[in-house]
């Protein structure tokens, strides 16, 4: 195992929560409602898909650009107040640094909502972050892990990818990549190089170096 791929929202950090409450809230200045099965449909997309749908949702006329910076400092004041570590992600994490096994955060939000959880969470916990700055097309398109690889000089191969939405998985599995999913709002079936578990606590490292040697 050359690398390890961390996922930011619903896979680190119990963040679908305050994206749920923040889009709640956004939605009611629209005018329209909100629903847990309207989150459903953005789990691990972009901050354009989410503005997009959600002008589509309320009909209201706004400026795409004015509802995403909603978004953004809705999440980002919340956020400051702290967030709540996914069962395992951190010890899982630790004892990929204590194995001095390379570490990226790669996620689909924007670098503001990103840094304000490597505020609490430790950004010297990885060697590459990646956001959605930083690529042009975001998960499900493989290009942000190819990112990561390519920034730690890794073989996308030989290296796992730890998601909770099928867009993540879709993405990493396009790279290449071996996964490990954590479904958190939507159901992701078992697959070829695949494993799928309730909690990062039933991972280990030695788990996942056994994972990214299958089939590669």
């Amino acid at each position: 195992m050359e690398a390890a791929f961390f996922d930011m929202d619903g896979l680190l950090v119990d963040t679908e929560k305050v994206w749920l409450d923040i889009e709640t809230e956004v939605m009611a200045r629209l005018g329209g409602e909100w629903s847990h099965e309207h989150q459903t449909h953005l789990v691990g997309g972009s901050m354009e898909r989410t503005v997009d749908y959600m002008l589509g949702v309320s009909g209201a006329h706004v400026a795409p650009a004015r509802l995403r910076q909603w978004l953004i400092d809705g999440m980002v004041e919340r956020l400051r107040s702290g967030v709540v570590a996914m069962p395992g992600a951190l010890e899982l994490l630790d004892a990929l640094r204590l194995e001095r096994v390379p570490v990226a955060l790669v996620t689909s939000s924007l670098k503001e909502i990103a840094e304000a959880v490597l505020h609490y969470v430790g950004r010297d916990r990885f060697d590459v972050i990646v956001t959605a700055d930083d690529v042009t097309r975001t998960k499900p398109d493989p290009e942000p892990y190819l990112t990561a690889a390519r920034l730690l000089g890794v073989e996308p191969t030989r290296c796992v990818v730890l998601e909770d939405s099928p867009n993540g998985v879709a993405a990493g599995t396009a790279a290449g990549c071996a996964v490990v999913a954590v479904p958190s709002l939507l159901p992701i079936e078992q697959a070829p190089r695949r494993v799928v578990v309730a909690s990062l606590t039933d991972m280990s490292v030695s788990q996942l170096r056994d994972l990214s040697q299958l089939g590669s």
